[in-house]
């Protein structure tokens, strides 16, 4: 992809712009000036220890939190954003999502396609196709008609990544997206999530699994106490020494596959 154009005085990227943000929660910086840019079709991952800023700044980008700063997709300023067209750009994936229990699991992947929807019209045979595809991608069609109330934490985890993913988004921002799932789920998801970068989406991550982060992610954020410690590929980041000082904790980093690191936690003596 290319340049856009320029604005303020800054060159526009396609993809995800974070400029300097900031963000207060109850009289304290939990985000502070935090700049960071995806381009287009890119995957970066935020890593970090718990309370580092991870979430918060997830749910800044998904318009959830009040912010300094700016964040920008493809040139455009999201906070210039109405709700309704922001939902067409944007897809978000909490770490803990609360469901309706009695609707049905199509009828929850259907809400993504709500802002594609006429204020007054209804579901049109598209928005059905379009959420059909996605309850099959998750490997949650044959649930279909299930109450979300019965369904497990990793089902229900996998029934909000497809709802995201109806909304057919530009930029898809998930908190923790695998952490109820199982391996095989885990990789599926990731996977699937990897394949849709083609199509031209840019994805923004939280994960607490540093392997996993540094396999998927083209780059990673180090994140301690609301600022970026590190940034760069997972090769640069995911060193033993950083992880340690970070994380306060014992680790050995050894190459994977394709050269990417692995993040072993080490016993102590």
């Amino acid at each position: 992809m290319t340049g856009l154009g320029v604005r303020a005085g800054h060159e526009v990227r396609t993809g995800l712009e974070v400029r300097e943000v900031r963000i207060d929660l109850d009289g304290r910086s939990v985000v502070r000036e935090v700049s960071l840019v995806s381009a287009g079709s890119g995957w970066l991952a935020l890593i970090g220890p718990n309370g580092s800023g991870k979430s918060s700044l997830i749910r800044a980008c998904a318009g959830l939190l009040e912010y300094q700063g700016e964040i920008l997709l493809d040139g455009t300023d999201l906070r210039s954003l109405r709700g309704r067209d922001r939902a067409r750009l944007v897809g978000y994936v909490p770490q803990e999502p609360v469901l309706p229990p009695d609707m049905t699991v199509a009828e929850y992947v259907l809400l993504g396609r709500t802002a594609h929807i006429g204020y007054f019209g209804n579901a049109g045979a598209r928005d059905r196709a379009v959420a059909a595809e996605a309850m099959e991608r998750l490997d949650v069609a044959a649930f279909a008609a299930r109450r979300l109330a019965r369904m497990s934490g990793g089902e229900r985890q996998r029934v909000v990544l497809a709802r995201a993913l109806a909304q057919r988004p530009r930029l898809l921002l998930l908190d923790e997206p695998t952490s109820m799932l199982d391996i095989g789920h885990e990789q599926t998801v990731l996977d699937l999530v990897d394949g849709l970068r083609a199509d031209g989406l840019t994805v923004l991550s939280a994960l607490h699994d540093l392997t996993l982060a540094g396999q998927y992610a083209d780059r990673l954020v180090l994140l301690d106490d609301g600022r970026v410690a590190a940034s760069g590929t997972a090769a640069d980041v995911l060193t033993a020494p950083l992880i340690g000082r970070v994380y306060a904790a014992r680790v050995t980093v050894s190459p994977g596959p394709g050269g990417k690191p692995v993040v072993v936690p080490a016993r102590g003596e």
